[in-house]
Order: C-alpha cells, then sequence, then structure tokens
C-alpha cells in the first residue's frame, strides 16, 4: 500500500517517472545538509530548520503535485528549473544565519524563483490545484519577498509567516474547493470582460477562459510520498554509518549502531509497510490533501531531526547527551508519533489504538529527552526503539464475524 491511500481509483497505477526520480537526487543532498544544522542545536537552530526544511519540501511538493496532475506533459525544463533551485538552496543551508549569511540571498533568490516558476506552470495548464492551493497561488511568498529587504531575526520572522500562510490558507481553501473555484471564475470573467473592452474593432473576440480544478492521481501521488520517506530514511542510514567509520567498533558502538538501525527499520515498517498513518488494519477512507501533505511534512521533518541525532550518537555511543541532541531526538520522534496518531485518527483507527498506542508513543519520546543527559547516548537510542516496537505490536481486535 501508498504511504498515503488518498483514494481508490480503477484506472491502472502510474508510478514516478525518470524525471522524477532523477529530480530527487538533489533532495537527498538538501536533507543531508539539513540534518547537518541540528548536529549542535539550539532552540532558535531548531527553528530556522523547519523554516528551511519546509522551504525545500514546498518545492518538491509543488513539483510533485504539477507532475502528477500533468503525467507525460511535464515539461522537463520545469522540473530541471526546480532541481537547480533545491541545489542553489542545499549549497547555501550551512551559512543561513551563520558568518554573516554569507550566501541567505541566494537561499531566498532560489525558492522564490522556484516557487514563481512552478506556480506559472500550473497556471498555464488551465487547471486550478485545489487539493493543494498554495502551490499554485503561492498565499506565503510575500513574506519571503519583503525578507529580502530584512535584517535577522526579521527575516526569518517573515519566513515562519509565510510558512502559516502557506498552511492555513491551504487547508482552509482545499476545504471549500467550490467556493475557490467560483472566486477564481468571477477574477476570470473580469479578466476577461476588460480584454473584450480593449479589443479592437473587427477582430473575433476571445474564448471565454474556463477554469477547473486540477484532478489528482491518488496511487501516483502515494507514491511519490513515499519515495520522499525514503530519501529521509536513507539520510538516517548514512548518519550512523558514516559516524561509526574512522572509529575504533566497541560494545557501545555496535549497541548503537543496532539500537539505531532497528529505529530506522521500525519507521520503515510502520511507515510503508503499515500504509495509511502507521496502522495495521485501520479501515480505508478517502484522505484528503490537506491532511495528508501537512503530515507528511511533520513526519518527514521528524525522521531527518532523528537521523541528525542517531548521526551524533554513533559517533560518542557512550557519552551522556548534552547540548539539546537529546531533545532533537525525542522532539523528532514525537513529531513523527503525533503526524501518524492524527493519520490514524483520520483513517479511521479504533480509539483502543489512539489511546493506548497513537498517544502514548507522543508523549514517551519526551520523556526519554528529558533524562537523556542521565543516560548513555546508546541507551536513549534503545529506549526510543521500545517507543518505536510498542507501535509495531499494536494489533487490532478480531470482529466476532472473523473470529
Amino acid at each position: 500500500m501508498a504511504l498515503f491511500s488518498l483514494a481508490v481509483t480503477g484506472a491502472a497505477e502510474r508510478h514516478a517517472s525518470w524525471l522524477e526520480l532523477f529530480f530527487d537526487l538533489v533532495v537527498v543532498v538538501a536533507v543531508a545538509q539539513l540534518a547537518h544544522r541540528l548536529e549542535h542545536p539550539t532552540w532558535a537552530g531548531v527553528g530556522l530548520f523547519v523554516l528551511l526544511y519546509y522551504a525545500v519540501w514546498s518545492i518538491w511538493t509543488t513539483l510533485t503535485l504539477y507532475s502528477n496532475v500533468h503525467a507525460e506533459r511535464t515539461r522537463t525544463r520545469s522540473m530541471l528549473i526546480g532541481m537547480f533551485g533545491i541545489a542553489v538552496m542545499a549549497a547555501a543551508v550551512p551559512d543561513v544565519a551563520h558568518d554573516g549569511g554569507l550566501h541567505e540571498g541566494w537561499f531566498i533568490a532560489a525558492y522564490i524563483t522556484c516557487r514563481i516558476s512552478a506556480s506559472q506552470t500550473l497556471q498555464h495548464s488551465g487547471t486550478i490545484m485545489t487539493a493543494w492551493p498554495a502551490a499554485q497561488l503561492g498565499a506565503g511568498l510575500l513574506p519571503w519577498l519583503a525578507s529580502i529587504w530584512a535584517d535577522a531575526p526579521w527575516r526569518y520572522a517573515l519566513w515562519g509567516v509565510g510558512l502559516v500562510l502557506d498552511m492555513v490558507f491551504s487547508i482552509l481553501q482545499s476545504r471549500r474547493p467550490e467556493s475557490l473555484i467560483e472566486g477564481l471564475q468571477r477574477q476570470a470573467r473580469r479578466h476577461d470582460e476588460r480584454e473584450r473592452r480593449r479589443q479592437r474593432p473587427g477582430r473575433p473576440p476571445r474564448p471565454p477562459r474556463e477554469v477547473a480544478a486540477a484532478v489528482l492521481d491518488p496511487a501516483h501521488l502515494g507514491e511519490r510520498l513515499g519515495l520522499f520517506v525514503i530519501i529521509v530514511l536513507g539520510e538516517a542510514v548514512a548518519q550512523v554509518v558514516l559516524s561509526s567509520s574512522g572509529k575504533e567498533w566497541d560494545a557501545q558502538l555496535g549497541l548503537a549502531a543496532l539500537a539505531g538501525f532497528g529505529l530506522i527499520v521500525a519507521l520503515w515498517w510502520l511507515t510503508l509497510q503499515y500504509g495509511i498513518s502507521t496502522v495495521v488494519a485501520a479501515r480505508e477512507r478517502e484522505l484528503r490533501a490537506y491532511v495528508a501533505l501537512p503530515t507528511h511534512f511533520v513526519m518527514t521533518a521528524g525522521i531527518t531531526a532523528t537521523a541528525a541525532g542517531l548521526g551524533v550518537v554513533a559517533h560518542e555511543p557512550d557519552a551522556h547527551l548534552h547540548g539539546g541532541i537529546g531533545w532533537v531526538l525525542g522532539a523528532g520522534l514525537a513529531a513523527y508519533f503525533a503526524a501518524s496518531t492524527v493519520l490514524g485518527a483520520t483513517a479511521g483507527a479504533e480509539r483502543r489504538w489512539v489511546w493506548l498506542w497513537g498517544v502514548p508513543s507522543v508523549i514517551a519520546p519526551l520523556g526519554v529527552a528529558a533524562v537523556s543527559g542521565l543516560l548513555p547516548a546508546w541507551v536513549v537510542i534503545a529506549l526510543l526503539l521500545v517507543v518505536a516496537l510498542w507501535r509495531i505490536a499494536y494489533r487490532p481486535r478480531r470482529s466476532p464475524a472473523a473470529a
């Protein structure tokens, strides 16, 4: 099953194209750069990580929705522009808020360029992305434009406003797609009327513009969201492997590596084997994009934060975690489980799962984070693995008919 089952269709499933998989390569690098920012975390640094992560994720999401709707008509040029833009952003990530923000302007320029390019590509198609309007209408782009002339910390505050506007606008508008279409149709009619007034006499009138909702391919979108999860899980594997290289392999490192790999496998199992919302045997319901996309953002950001923590632990497995890295690990995993709990409730999971498996798996990692400075690092990872295994241990009740 795909990561997010948005709907059920009878048409043949379409899979990710070679162009989309090539596009994903630059996201691998961007995620690695973002994870490195959490190796020496502060509260401000974590907040900035969220903003930078959202910038990369939003461009990926916009172009993924574009290729989802247009399939074989997807323009290679549009995808490559987005790919190059994310590459520029990834290269600039280490300098944001560091060393005087040497390449901060490049990060902002690449983000704005990619968002505008993707938005124009969608607009030229004659359809409206009602499932996630921020991909096309750019509600949160204005604060990013204003941030060009702002200094820190107001610049980063404007980025946060842009994130909130994108999320709120998309969630509210996608819940009322008919109202969005009607409003855009009124704008189109006013535009056509102005064009008719300006038109020279004797020329045939232009046909009125029609505004239609873009139709998503649910199976393809579910696969693309799942592939992004594979990218962030791959970063977790890379962090453990690279941090284990070039040093003595003792018992503590072995325990840390085993616990870390077990945690990665558990997250993979929950997210991609159980399918929707990481809940085994949840009832199939149509899951709207305004639920799936925000939770996907939170889940993958949480896994990326966890990956950063795993790298630190593998580097010094017998040390006690200080400097906030324990909270990065615990809060990252808590964010993942919080998003999946929301998805589970939306998917129709039974209340027993929500209260005995979902909610405790959000609280427990925070408890581990609170005592992480008192424990060897490998023990912290082992405790987080126990939390993930608790989620896997859930089994739904058998109905009388099934018995």
